[in-house]
């Protein structure tokens, strides 16, 4: 990954987000500002928010398990690890009211939300899309299941 590329685009997006949400939002604008010469694009918009948003979902019930879990075992790490539980839903919250707000948002005012409409190209666009798919579960345990 060209991290250099990754920071750049991270830079021009700023807000106040996490790293992921701004990357998330870099690339969103680039879907919506290009959806007019490809019709496809608003598909790959749609799914890439409903994706986010069950990611989301998905991480917030393995804190909540691993949680339970540890609350059953009662080890001696129980109070980080519940700060730990704590910060990630903190953080899936925020990504989901994120995500919220681009749902309710029709597409036309999604544009006028845009800080830069130049932030992203087509390369640009790509190498946020390989970065975050990078992100997920199976990427991350793609060795494991290729040494099983």
């Amino acid at each position: 990954m060209d991290q250099g590329s990754i920071a750049r685009i991270i830079k021009q997006v700023s807000g106040g987000e996490d790293e992921i949400q701004q990357l998330q939002k870099a690339l969103l604008d680039y879907l919506d500002e290009n959806t007019e010469t490809d019709a496809s694009l608003v598909f790959s918009r749609k799914f890439y928010i409903a994706q986010w948003f069950r990611d989301t979902t998905m991480e917030t019930e393995k804190a909540i398990k691993s949680q339970k879990d540890e609350d059953s075992s009662e080890g001696t790490h129980h109070a980080k690890d519940v700060e730990t539980t704590g910060q990630i839903m903190h953080r899936a919250e925020s990504r989901k009211t994120f995500l919220r707000s681009i749902i309710k948002t029709a597409p036309s005012q999604f544009s006028t939300l845009k800080i830069n409409s130049d932030t992203v190209d087509y390369e640009d666009a790509c190498l946020i899309v390989r970065y975050l798919a990078s992100m997920r579960p199976f990427a991350q345990s793609f060795d494991i299941y290729l040494t099983q």
